[in-house]
């Protein structure tokens, strides 16, 4: 197998290795569209020619803002090996982000899948003085479509194919081949420069870890201009697993039972989501078969993956019974197979890894950050390299030590080449000896497995001097059936103390159980039972904390906590600051302070016909 350094080499390794007819596929008007490995080939090549012909230059600058398709790679594969920085952003910020990101990244073209999202980037485009080109997926009038980019690729392919081989030849892997912009919870969006060796150096190792092979199929969900996702693309290309881009969010569980699927990467929160529904559905049976569906549930809390070989004869019996009368209904809902599930992002609850890996749902829990490709450790279910609570073992080729405080600094091809613009900034987070300092907080656990604790900036100090680490409580809280979203509060006060938005499916059963009267939310949580019961939730979790770390007090709160409404990142961490803004009148009244005054689309690409590259064998 040729040697993989610059993701364009990708497309030899997938024609000579994986030719297979579903390489990428995406859904157009209700039905799946799918293109080999030879037409991804042949696309991202020709896109290549085309935007030589338009005059775009080695090292522009090129922004995209797309749903996941399969044209987001062949957009992606052309720009690399153009030598052409790509520049994917998220479609949920802010105009002033969208201005900011592309007068800082000096962008010369956009492309944009819809006329939705393009929407949403005209009034930041307004604002330029210099506009780049604006290349559209979908057919919208008075745009520019990037179907004229690869139709001027066809037609001059004699005149640009040689510059294209030539550009190849010369790209090196320390080259610089694109820019993520940091979501991050406060502040405008760095751009954090990854080079091809980043970028490589990383998806191949953690593409040894991952089971799933070339007769595997996955389904792609989470936003590709993330890093994480994007890796994890790259990752099932190497691999030469079919990738099926899902409609939505909605269509998560529809997609996999249609293509039967073997995997996906997702976030916690979408796996606390499919764990709510299903101990939800419970909530409806009645007599022996809610006592089995309950036996599964407290069987599954206790699971370890290493628990089956070293238990008893019972334990493996109530395994064998369980994953016929239970386990193996949820698997068909997302098509029947044992599951591969990378997630990361932010932390998962321990009870959920558990209970799906006692469902045939194999969690692989990791951890990184745009900066480092991103990922820096990751649990290996399939070569019982696994602790649940962990991130698990430090990926192969990264180095990885404590600072003095506890804070994670790690090292390696995987270490950006810096932010762009900012070298002062850059020297600030990475060391004179190569080391970046990630700002988290986390220990080793039995020597292998590595343990994210907090934020470093997110620990905050009580008046009586004492350190409290409010993720580690927030995890530890999310753990409980009635909480949705909490966020631990307490800097330079007397004690902690929390938000809560609560899990209003399970709230409401239990009203119901109580016959408690209440016309919506808001009045339901002004109830004294509800309150009573939310203390004694918090007080369980208030034993196993140290006393300057109890929640002594609390507030409910009525609304979801979303990116779209500015109260998480895009990744779904908590952000801080908008959120103690929005209720500081809760938290001056926690606190006897003065309150405040209350004052689908795809281009067209099937339509055209490709002419034939003869270096390339056909499938």
């Amino acid at each position: 197998m040729a040697e993989i350094t610059r993701i364009f080499d990708l497309l030899d390794h997938l024609v000579e290795n994986f030719p297979k007819e579903d390489m990428l596929a995406g859904k157009v008007n209700g039905e799946w569209v799918k293109y080999s490995s030879h037409d991804y080939y042949k696309y991202a090549h020709y896109l290549a020619y085309g935007l030589c012909e338009m005059g775009l230059k080695k090292g522009d600058r090129v922004v995209t803002m797309s749903a996941n398709c399969p044209e987001w790679n062949f957009i992606d594969m052309a720009l690399a090996m153009s030598g052409l920085i790509h520049v994917p952003i998220y479609p949920t910020l802010s105009a002033e982000n969208y201005e900011h990101i592309l007068r800082h990244s000096e962008a010369t073209a956009v492309f944009v899948s819809t006329k939705m999202l393009l929407g949403r980037l005209r009034p930041a485009l307004d604002k330029l003085e210099e506009k780049p080109t604006v290349y559209t997926l979908a057919n919208i009038e008075g745009e520019h479509r990037m179907l004229e980019i690869l139709k001027a690729g066809i037609a001059n392919r004699d005149k640009w194919m040689e510059e294209i081989e030539t550009r190849k030849r010369e790209i090196r892997p320390d080259d610089w081949v694109t820019m993520i912009y940091t979501s991050g919870t406060t502040g405008l969006p760095k751009g954090v420069m990854l080079s091809h060796r980043n970028l490589c150096s990383n998806f191949l190792a953690h593409a040894q870890v991952n089971p799933m092979d070339s007769s595997c199929r996955a389904l792609s969900f989470l936003p590709l201009n993330h890093i994480y996702e994007r890796s994890l693309n790259y990752h099932w290309q190497v691999k030469g697993v079919s990738i099926y881009y899902a409609e939505s969010l909605g269509t998560i569980q529809q997609n996999m039972l249609e293509i039967k699927g073997d995997g996906f990467c997702a976030v916690p929160r979408v796996l606390e989501m499919v764990y709510d529904k299903l101990y939800a559905a419970g909530k409806d049976f009645r007599g022996v078969k809610k006592w089995i569906y309950d036996w599964a549930f407290s069987h599954g809390r206790r699971y370890d993956y290493t628990l089956l070989t070293k238990a008893n004869i019972f334990y493996q019996l109530a395994q064998w019974f369980l994953d016929r009368a239970v386990y193996r209904q949820w698997r068909e809902k997302f098509g029947g197979k044992r599951l591969t599930v990378i997630t990361g992002g932010s932390s998962i609850q321990p009870k959920l890894v558990r209970l799906f890996a006692a469902a045939g749902i194999n969690i692989y829990e990791g951890y990184g950050l745009s900066e480092t490709s991103p990922v820096i450790a990751v649990n290996d279910p399939a070569h019982h390299m696994v602790k649940i609570g962990t991130v698990g073992p430090v990926l192969s080729g990264v180095e990885m030590r404590f600072g003095d405080d506890g804070e994670i600094l790690t090292r390696g091809p995987h270490v950006m080449l810096g932010y762009y613009k900012d070298p002062q900034y850059t020297a600030q987070v990475i060391d004179r000896e190569g080391w970046f300092h990630t700002g988290d907080i986390g220990e080793l656990v039995g020597g292998h497995y590595l343990k994210i604790t907090d934020r470093k900036k997110d620990i905050f100090k009580l008046s009586a001097g004492k350190y409290v680490a409010p993720q580690l409580i927030e995890n530890l809280l999310r753990g409980s059936e009635y909480i949705d979203q909490v966020m631990v509060i307490g800097e330079n006060e007397k004690q902690v103390a929390a938000l809560i938005s609560p899990n209003f499916n399970t709230l409401h059963y239990w009203a119901l159980k109580h016959k408690l009267h209440y016309r919506d939310n808001v009045e339901l949580i002004t109830l004294p039972e509800v309150h009573e019961k939310m203390r004694k939730v918090l007080d369980e979790y208030n034993s196993s904390l140290a006393p300057h770390e109890q929640i002594k007090q609390f507030r409910l709160v009525t609304d979801e906590w979303t990116p779209n409404n500015g109260m998480l990142s895009p990744t779904l961490k908590l952000r801080r600051g908008p959120l103690a803004e929005k209720y500081k009148a809760l938290i001056a009244d926690i606190y006897g302070k003065e309150k405040p005054s209350a004052s689908n689309l795809f281009s067209a690409f099937k339509s055209v016909e490709l002419p034939t590259m003869p270096w390339v064998k056909k499938n």
